[in-house]
């Protein structure tokens, strides 16, 4: 099995290209694309709040990768340094799967965002990943809420 590897921002545009290809419901356009691969890049700069770890394919692919931004907290007993992590992306290429990419790339992410002084780590699962994040150690939380807010022409929000 290749190891996973720390990424660098020349990878973003392959770590957005999976997520669009892999991930999203509908695939980004050359434009979101662009957008997402240089935000993307200037974030996973030192001192960036995004932290991701791939594998690499042929061909200047990645085989898998796996995405999360740090999250500043207010320090409680649980979050002593205040920092949480958002998994925002985990994906392999169809050809690439089943060979153990992903929970190698996961958890190289998780020890590194460890080192840091993450302690509290979200994720949203699909049915299909569910079993490889419960090995891991994530458990379901049925508190958990989320909601998607657009400004409206009138100045308000609708949703």
């Amino acid at each position: 099995m290749t190891t996973p590897r720390l990424a660098r921002p020349g990878d973003a545009g392959e770590i957005i290209r999976l997520r669009s290809e892999l991930i999203l419901s509908e695939p980004l356009d050359e434009t979101w694309l662009a957008l997402c691969g240089d935000q993307l890049a200037a974030r996973l700069q030192p001192g960036g709040d995004a932290r991701a770890y791939v594998i690499d394919a042929t061909g200047g692919r990645l085989a898998t990768c796996t995405l999360a931004f740090l999250q500043p907290l207010l320090p409680a007993p649980k979050y002593p340094k205040g920092l949480a992590a958002r998994i925002h992306a985990v994906a392999t290429e169809p050809a690439c799967r089943r060979r153990g990419y992903a929970r190698a790339a996961l958890t190289a992410l998780m020890d590194h965002l460890e080192q840091d002084g993450v302690t509290l780590y979200e994720l949203h699962a699909s049915e299909g990943s569910a079993p490889l994040y419960e090995a891991l150690g994530f458990t379901h939380d049925p508190a958990l809420m989320r909601m998607t807010r657009f400004p409206n022409s009138a100045g308000g929000s609708t949703t």
